[in-house]
């Protein structure tokens, strides 16, 4: 939805775009490399990955590309449309960050690195997630990806949504997450 609102890739969006254009690769396979450098920045805080994890680095990339391919989002060139696409977009990354975090089956690299910082500083959800987004937006600028007023608003903004859908699900920040050396004894002992 955000990126077809076209009003400006997120910022993670315009880091996947620079990635396509210096590795020459499609934006679905840039959110898995992305993804993996981000999983061992995760991993080296302490945060080992688990199941959602690597789901999540996998699925989300896949779907990314499928979605793109079978044109389900609609384009519009009417503001309006566009607001709502990229504001309902903000809204349904909130909710489901939430969603696949509540099972702590293991968070996606993205937001591994998010917890593994609000746990670490002792910060509010909003402000890590705001600095991480802002510093993934430089990153991307620098290898060419485009910005637009919506990577903007979504840099500034996304954060928020998150800690909303948190607060709303009363998900506990410091939670820990099975991981998959966890997981994998887990079920041999079942």
């Amino acid at each position: 939805m955000m990126l077809y609102a076209d009003l400006g890739l997120n910022s993670w969006g315009v880091f996947h775009v620079g990635l396509m254009n210096t590795f020459g690769i499609s934006y679905g396979q840039a959110t898995q490399v992305a993804g993996l450098g981000v999983l061992f920045i995760a991993w080296y805080m302490g945060l080992p990955p688990g199941l959602g994890t690597i789901s999540n680095m996998y699925l989300i990339g896949f779907f990314i590309d499928v979605i793109i391919r079978w044109g389900i989002v609609p384009r519009s060139n009417n503001i309006l449309i566009q607001s709502i696409l990229l504001i309902a977009g903000m809204v349904t990354i909130g909710a489901a960050s939430y969603f696949y975090l509540n099972p702590k089956l293991g968070a996606g690299p993205r937001d591994a690195l998010m917890i593994g910082l609000v746990q670490k500083l002792d910060k509010d959800v909003s402000l890590v997630r705001t600095a991480i987004e802002i510093t993934v937006l430089l990153l991307g600028i620098a290898m060419g990806g485009p910005i637009g007023i919506g990577t903007i608003i979504t840099a500034f903004a996304i954060g928020y949504f998150v800690q909303l859908a948190f607060k709303i699900g009363n998900y506990d920040r410091n939670s820990q997450h099975m991981n998959l050396f966890e997981l994998v004894k887990y079920l041999g002992d079942n």
